[in-house]
């Protein structure tokens, strides 16, 4: 009967050993777009600060695009993703590329930083700007990336264009437009300033932003296309590709999303991560500098947050 008892004993010390180690071993997955993207490397400095001062076990977990990254998230396979603000929108309203296929999971963790955008062409290209983009080759469709189809019809628009007046070089996303510009298959690509992608181009075939319009006209243009966006200015910084002066470029937010299901405890400790280690944030990815403890809830943001975010932020 001892010997019974023993075994029990020891059938459930082994049991909870196990189950301890489940526990230990549960990772929180970080959702973004494909290696080379901003939306990579920020989801990348995110997880390795969830790892170091979190006390999250935090894993990349790369996509093609929205399309497949958002559902993921969504359906829970995800804790957190990747995304801006108009990919968000389009995919929990079902507009847009997710046209009837609406994601009411999805909930907003936070307004992260400023994604800066812009066309980029060979520093020797005879395209100085964005109204001399018509007739030329200009990465687009996006078939993995549809929203972005968006945001460059409003970037065409602020010069007065339509998708009509250039040469399509079709393209699944971002990251491949920039390759055909590599290749000579492409005289403009679409890109997020500071991008890693555009590092590497840069290094093999010197690369130039070109600028917005900023008059009223023009950006009244753009925003009737796209009204998250607006024109900010992107200095000359040494991880910014292509930029040699302060340059007037597209810009819309990037946001951290999550499933409503994710716990109001891992929402508020990934918040706290996040504001009390930005140098940490900004070591891996430079544009992490723009994390705004004030505005990572912002009530225009016309998707809803997560309630621990708002509770998080009322409580500042």
């Amino acid at each position: 009967m001892i010997k019974n008892r023993f075994s029990a004993l020891a059938a459930g010390l082994i049991a909870s050993i196990g189950l301890l180690g489940t526990t230990q071993a549960e990772t929180v997955g970080v959702g973004t777009m494909s290696q080379g993207t901003i939306s990579y490397s920020t989801g990348s400095a995110l997880a390795k600060v969830m790892n170091e001062e979190m006390g999250l076990q935090a894993r990349v977990q790369p996509n093609s695009g929205e399309t497949t990254l958002l559902p993921l998230i969504n359906s829970g396979d995800f804790d957190f993703g990747i995304a801006n603000v108009l990919e968000v929108y389009e995919a929990y309203h079902g507009e847009g590329t997710f046209s009837g296929r609406e994601q009411p999971n999805l909930r907003v963790a936070a307004s992260m930083y400023p994604l800066r955008t812009a066309m980029f062409v060979r520093e020797d290209s005879d395209i100085y700007t964005l109204d001399d983009l018509k007739g030329k080759r200009v990465t687009f469709g996006f078939s993995a990336m549809g929203s972005i189809s968006v945001v460059m019809e409003s970037l065409l628009a602020n010069a007065g264009l339509t998708p009509g007046d250039i040469q399509p070089v079709m393209v699944p996303n971002v990251v491949a437009g920039a390759e055909q510009l590599q290749n000579g298959r492409a005289d403009a690509f679409f890109f997020a300033v500071g991008g890693a992608k555009t590092a590497e181009v840069n290094a093999v075939i010197p690369l130039r932003v070109i600028p917005m319009n900023t008059d009223a006209a023009s950006v009244a243009r753009m925003q009737e296309v796209f009204p998250e966006g607006y024109i900010a200015t992107a200095p000359p910084l040494p991880n910014f590709a292509g930029v040699s002066e302060p340059t007037p470029v597209l810009t819309y937010d990037n946001m951290l999303v999550t499933n409503a299901s994710v716990s109001d405890e891992r929402i508020r400790a990934v918040l706290d991560g996040m504001v009390n280690n930005i140098d940490a944030l900004a070591a891996g990815m430079p544009l992490f500098r723009g994390l705004n403890p004030d505005q990572i809830y912002k009530e225009s943001i016309q998707t809803p947050y997560h309630p621990a975010v708002i509770e998080w932020a009322s409580n500042r």
